[in-house]
């Protein structure tokens, strides 16, 4: 399997308890989360049925959205609200790893 799609599935079942975590401190930057992770993987899955120019393109608005799960994470973190972003954390590292090398 691709590893970029099976990690992205993987990010979003370690980011399925941050998010309830986050869902207490703010309902919206959960759904953010919640939808920034999904477009991950869609854009992935997308981006590998496509070619050429029209294949990175999908790859960068995975990335993008990788960049702005991390920014969640790091806002609440900033806010110094007590969520478990560990395991996410690794496998948002590994998954924008993984993009880089498709963008390219």
């Amino acid at each position: 399997m691709f590893h970029a799609y099976s990690n992205a599935l993987d990010l979003i079942r370690a980011l399925v308890p941050v998010v309830e975590q986050l869902k207490t401190y703010d309902r919206n930057l959960a759904d953010q989360v919640t939808r920034a992770a999904t477009s991950i993987t869609l854009n992935v899955s997308e981006g590998a049925k496509r070619a050429g120019k029209d294949r990175r393109r999908f790859y960068v608005m995975a990335q993008g959205s990788a960049g702005e799960i991390r920014g969640a994470l790091d806002t609440a973190d900033a806010w110094g609200w007590r969520v478990d972003t560990a395991q996410a954390r690794a496998l948002l590292d590994r998954e924008l790893g993984l993009l880089y090398g498709l963008c390219r």
